[in-house]
């Protein structure tokens, strides 16, 4: 039998893997070959963990949770482009100095093509 643990990150990988659709509570359990108690279990100690959030289903006439992811990984070609990896005033910039991610210009440049509906991170003048 495998440590909870294990079920844990095998129930995280399964969950990931369905994408936005998320999956049945139930199916989840059956694919890592779980009783539905450890699996309720493991489902709740994700969810304590901010790790899922499950919605209740009804399905067949009963109650059931739909199980989703909470944080997508971050994908490597979202971020490659950031100025930050190539500024010269990296190891100087901080949130409460001259030098700051909040007045950075190239930045908030970068933000608007990247993440067209985030909020400017330039204070206005």
């Amino acid at each position: 039998m495998p440590k909870q643990g294990d079920l844990e990150t095998q129930a995280l990988q399964v969950i990931l893997d369905k994408g936005n659709e998320g999956i049945l509570q139930s199916d989840l359990w059956k694919e890592l070959s779980a009783s539905s108690r450890e699996g309720s279990r493991i489902s709740i100690k994700l969810e304590g963990k901010n790790l899922i959030k499950r919605e209740r289903e009804l399905r067949n006439g009963r109650w059931t949770y739909r199980v989703f992811i909470k944080r997508q990984p971050v994908d490597l070609e979202s971020i490659i482009d950031v100025p930050c990896v190539s500024c010269d005033d990296i190891t100087r910039c901080e949130t409460d100095t001259e030098i700051s991610p909040i007045t950075c210009r190239q930045l908030d440049q970068w933000l608007k093509i990247s993440v067209p509906d985030a909020p400017p991170s330039v204070s206005s003048e």
